[in-house]
């Protein structure tokens, strides 16, 4: 009969305590994925979509990594205001490589949901290799007026800018609704607003910019940008309003 001794008893009780300790940690990460999701899904019934389970492995992932953004890059050429606060500002962003997706759902709120989901799961994991390519903002909804002015087209693009690492070579998506584009420099006027992003907000955030920017023909009329520089399930969170300018 083969000897127990107490070098094995403290292994033995070693062991059983990693084991305890593994167990607690996956009962914390199942709390921390209902929790998200939950609160995700709430979010996601306001915008009228309903959030699919094998959402909550991409949400706690990119919830994990929320502080470890990369902007993308511009340059900013002008600030106009009055006092100390900047009204707008003037920037160029530079040509660059973007994971873009198109939707065109009854409500605006229902297309960048779907959108972005899409977007979450290339980010996360679903991309030609395999791992999480890093969060950017912001990240771009370009939208259209119809001729009357009055409302927004249904069909949204949202865009994603690809990482500087991965921006010479970017990740093939498993899904083939999202396309890697490489969209032109851009100049645009910037305007920062809070909140949810509506079609009613956007249409009275693009209404009060040209009140502020008064009769001009520099910049486009039908065609607008509505960046966001935080997750839907922040409340009061960083939107900008883009006015395009004009090719000269």
């Amino acid at each position: 009969m083969a000897r127990i001794t107490l070098e094995d008893l403290d292994r033995l009780g070693d062991e059983e305590e990693e084991e305890d300790e593994e167990g607690g940690e996956d009962e914390e990460d199942e709390e921390e994925r209902g929790r998200l999701f939950a609160h995700w899904e709430a979010v996601a019934s306001t915008h009228r979509v309903n959030l699919p389970r094998d959402m909550a492995g991409p949400i706690v992932q990119m919830s994990r990594h929320s502080q470890a953004r990369e902007a993308v890059p511009y340059v900013a050429l002008s600030q106009h205001g009055k006092c100390e606060e900047a009204a707008y500002e003037e920037r160029q962003y530079p040509a660059g490589k973007w994971a873009c997706v198109t939707k065109g759902e009854p409500l605006y709120e229902q297309s960048i949901s779907l959108s972005f989901m899409k977007l979450m799961r290339y980010i996360c994991k679903e991309n030609s290799v395999g791992c999480y390519l890093g969060m950017t903002i912001p990240v771009l909804n370009e939208i259209h007026l119809t001729k009357e002015g009055t409302e927004l087209e249904r069909e949204v693009l949202t865009a994603y800018y690809i990482p500087g690492e991965f921006q010479q070579n970017p990740p093939t998506p498993v899904d083939p609704e999202i396309h890697i584009t490489e969209r032109a420099p851009l100049r645009v006027l910037a305007r920062v607003f809070y909140g949810m992003t509506t079609e009613e907000t956007i249409l009275r955030e693009i209404a009060l910019f040209w009140e502020l920017l008064g009769s001009t023909d520099a910049v486009l009329q039908e065609t607008y940008i509505v960046a966001v520089y935080e997750n839907p399930s922040v409340p009061q969170r960083r939107n900008e309003i883009w006015f395009i300018r004009r090719a000269e």
